[in-house]
């Protein structure tokens, strides 16, 4: 079984998730995971464990040119440790040992580890959340509500295409299709996929740029890309408490879902690699359900 120390693999597995696609942004969270939990490992194999937390606390005094090689009960202590010096939220816990989980399972096919020291961690317990999003027609009205013809739009675009604020951010004018209702979009991990417009929001779109045929199609400051922070402002002005554009493009999911029963383009429209994401978006409609159960339920009176 080969060997080696934090400081030579987190470099390779950098490049390895860089192969992949995944955005710089992601890179550099998961490398500070697994750097903070390569400092844990240095400073428990080579510091007094009585003054752990006074090193921590100065990562100059710590190194990454330790083992990757570690049990279980290291990880354990890692978890409980960073637990006892902030207050982490169960996602943010799930993140902290996903991370870790990946990076043991490259370095098991590199050979470097026999096992991943992860398998045997409990993960802390979610509470599912319902997720408040508007129905159709409270969409509708909330876009009629905006004044503002470029924040109407905006708003209207993302409900229209199901994208997320960084591709609404990125949309340029020459990645619409007005002749094939499309829009072509540069997702997470640089992946393009097209999304489908509707006529009166291309019309509106068209209105909306003029005589300009390139560039982005919403202009921020000094003629760049409108920021995702303007985008949010615009919610928090007009929208009611508690939506944000995520939830807006969870009520294009749902809608869409609703009415075609079709899982696998919803997946597709939202850019999702697993459809295991897109199935927390769905719901069944209340209407649906009160049809079903009034057919099929033995106590609803026509089946008894």
């Amino acid at each position: 079984m080969e060997s080696g120390y934090f400081s030579e693999w987190l470099k390779s597995y950098r490049n390895y998730l860089r192969m992949r696609n995944y955005s710089p942004r992601t890179l550099d969270s998961y490398e500070q995971v697994i750097r903070h939990f390569g400092y844990y490992v240095w400073l428990r194999r080579n510091m007094d464990v009585t003054k752990l937390v006074f090193h921590w606390k100065d990562f100059e005094n710590a190194r990454l040119d330790t083992s990757v090689d570690v049990t279980p009960v290291m990880v354990n202590d890692f978890l409980a440790f960073v637990s006892s010096m902030q207050t982490y939220k169960p996602k943010t816990f799930h993140r902290i040992i996903s991370t870790l989980s990946s990076f043991y399972r490259f370095l098991s096919t590199q050979g470097v580890v026999s096992i991943n020291p992860l398998l045997g961690i409990d993960r802390p317990r979610i509470k599912q959340q319902e997720i408040k999003y508007l129905k159709h027609n409270q969409v509708l009205r909330l876009i009629d509500s905006i004044d503002d013809l470029r924040d109407k739009l905006i708003v209207r675009t993302i409900y229209a295409t199901g994208v997320r604020v960084s591709e609404l951010c990125n949309m340029n004018i020459e990645d619409i299709d007005f002749d094939e209702h499309t829009i072509r979009i540069r997702g997470k991990g640089d992946k393009i996929r097209l999304v489908f417009v509707d006529e009166d929001t291309l019309a509106e779109i068209l209105s909306f740029i003029g005589t300009r045929t390139s560039g982005p199609l919403f202009v921020g400051q000094q003629g760049k890309h409108i920021s995702s922070r303007a985008i949010q402002h615009i919610f928090k002005h007009y929208a009611p408490s508690g939506i944000t554009p995520h939830k807006i493009r969870h009520s294009y999911a749902s809608e869409l879902y609703k009415r075609s029963k079709n899982l696998r383009v919803v997946q597709e429209n939202l850019g999702h690699t697993s459809i295991k994401t897109t199935e927390i978006y769905l719901h069944t409609d209340i209407e649906e359900r009160r049809q079903v159960y009034q057919q099929y339920f033995p106590l609803s009176g026509s089946n008894e």
